[in-house]
C-alpha cells in the first residue's frame, strides 16, 4: 500500500477524519455547535491533549514526545481539519509525482515531526494540526523546482513559493497560527528532498521503502496509542 500515492494519500485523509471525529466524541469545546467558522464543530484543549497535541508542555512536562507525531493527525475544528486535507489532497500528487510515493509518505512523516520539534524548541506550549507536515510538502517540492531549474522547475518553484507566501501571510495575520512549525516543516521538507533525491536524479530505493514502512507503522502505532488514550479518558472522567 505504501507504494501506491493515491492510496497513501486516502489513508492518511481517512486517518485524519476519524481523530477528529474521536476528539469530538471526547469532548467538545463549549459553544462550538454554534455557526461560528472558526469554531464551528471545535474539540476541546482537554480532548485534544489526551489524543496527543504537542509543544513544550506535553513533551517538556509530560514527557510524550510520541505527541510530536500524533499531533499530525488532531485538528482544532472543522475550517482547520477542511483546509489541511484540500491541501494535501493538491500537494501530496505532485510530491508523488516527483519524488515517488515511499519517498513522499517519508517527508511528510518526518517533516511534521520536525516542523513540530522546532517549534516546541521555540516555546509553543500546545500545538496540533497536519499544516506543519504539508509544508513539509512544500519545501521539498520547493527544492525539486530549484534543484531541477528549467521552465518546468522555474514554474514549479514559483507556484509553490506562491503557497509559502500565503502560508506566512496568513500566519502573521491570523493570530493562533504556529508559523515556527510551518517554517521548520518547510525547511525540514527541503533537507529531505535534498537527502532523498527526486525521480530525475535518484530511483526510489528499497530503504526508501523500507523507510516509508517503518513511518506508517510508527504512524499505526501512534494512533492506536493516541487512542486507547482516549478511550481510557472515557472510562475513567
Amino acid at each position: 500500500m505504501v507504494y501506491d500515492g493515491e492510496k497513501i494519500v486516502s489513508l492518511v485523509i481517512g486517518a485524519n477524519i476519524c481523530m477528529f471525529i474521536l476528539s469530538l466524541l471526547i469532548d467538545l469545546r463549549p459553544n462550538s455547535l454554534n455557526f461560528s467558522p472558526l469554531q464551528f464543530l471545535s474539540p476541546s484543549n482537554q480532548s485534544l491533549l489526551v489524543l496527543g497535541s504537542t509543544g513544550t508542555v506535553p513533551v517538556f512536562q509530560f514527557h510524550r514526545w510520541w505527541s510530536l507525531l500524533a499531533a499530525n493527525f488532531l485538528h482544532g475544528g472543522l475550517l482547520h481539519i477542511l483546509f489541511n486535507m484540500l491541501a494535501l489532497r493538491q500537494l501530496a500528487p505532485m510530491a508523488v509525482e516527483v519524488y515517488g510515493a515511499s519517498r513522499m509518505f517519508l517527508v511528510f512523516t518526518i517533516g511534521g515531526i520536525a516542523g513540530f520539534m522546532v517549534s516546541t524548541l521555540a516555546g509553543v506550549q500546545f500545538t496540533i494540526g497536519a499544516s506543519a507536515a504539508v509544508c513539509s510538502l512544500i519545501g521539498s517540492l520547493l527544492y525539486y523546482g530549484k534543484s531541477r531549474g528549467g521552465v518546468y522547475g522555474q514554474a514549479i518553484f514559483s507556484q509553490l513559493g506562491g503557497w509559502a507566501l500565503g502560508i506566512a501571510l496568513f500566519g502573521f495575520m491570523v493570530p493562533g497560527i504556529n508559523n515556527w512549525g510551518h517554517g521548520g516543516g518547510m525547511a525540514a521538507g527541503a533537507l529531505f528532498g535534498f537527502l532523498l533525491g527526486y525521480k530525475e536524479r535518484r530511483r526510489e530505493t528499497f530503504g526508501h521503502r523500507i523507510g516509508a514502512i517503518a513511518c506508517l507503522g510508527a504512524c499505526g502505532l501512534v494512533l492506536l496509542w493516541s487512542i486507547f488514550n482516549g478511550a481510557l479518558y472515557l472510562l475513567v472522567r
